[in-house]
């Protein structure tokens, strides 16, 4: 895909194809499939009240694309470099391409170390919209700032979303919680972390890719340089 530029069909068929690989990719510590987990989530954002706009529901299906994108996609966009993150809990350097974040005490990986920001440079590079790749970059930081807001949300979160909180830095506090407030997206990040949260139902039938085939191609409108 290097040097090439591409169409928003082409792009959009590249990533469902991404997204369609990971039907037996495990959602990291839950019952369900990184497919099942993304399809789910897009299928609240578009049934949504209030209605959903293209972006949004684009950002539900895409929202964890850093977690499951091809290695050789992330070294294009990112770089040797700028694809390497440190491991705060441990102090080592690790390559987010290759690597998980640490292992929880029961031993199960909390996921890619940076998902949420790997994933948002990915999609800004494909020509995605500023309000696609920030939701998409919010969706951890929506968790903590959710934690912090709501004193009952934190209870309702999964054993393994507890956990992987842990290595996201906790609830927010001052300033960054302020900061999250002010965003004029803050609603709709919010609103996509809350379907993150559910969409972890086991058989649930729910539209498949094509549904967001049009959607896709509409937030892109242009082509890219990719």
């Amino acid at each position: 895909m290097a040097s090439l530029t591409l169409s928003p069909e082409e792009i959009t068929s590249h990533l469902l194809s991404i997204l369609a690989s990971a039907a037996n990719t495990p959602y990291i510590g839950e019952p369900v499939s990184q497919l099942e987990h993304s399809l789910q989530c897009a299928h609240f954002a578009r049934t949504s009240t209030p209605k959903s706009d293209d972006e949004t529901i684009v950002a539900a299906l895409l929202h964890d694309i850093g977690q499951f994108i091809p290695a050789e996609d992330l070294h294009l966009v990112l770089g040797k470099e700028e694809g390497e993150v440190t491991d705060m809990l441990v102090g080592r350097t690790v390559d987010p391409v290759t690597t998980s974040e640490p292992s929880t005490q029961t031993g199960h990986s909390v996921g890619r170390i940076s998902h949420e920001t790997l994933g948002a440079k990915y999609l800004s590079a494909l020509g995605f919209s500023s309000k696609v790749a920030r939701l998409v970059e919010a969706h951890v930081a929506a968790k903590r700032y959710l934690c912090a807001v709501e004193p009952a949300y934190h209870d309702k979160l999964s054993d393994a979303s507890k956990e992987s909180l842990k290595f996201q830095g906790g609830p927010m506090q001052g300033n960054e919680k302020d900061s999250f407030a002010r965003s004029p997206w803050c609603d709709d990040m919010c609103r996509l972390r809350k379907w993150d949260d559910e969409a972890k139902h086991i058989g649930w039938d729910v539209p498949g890719l094509d549904t967001y085939h049009e959607s896709m191609i509409r937030v892109l409108g242009t082509d890219c340089n990719f």
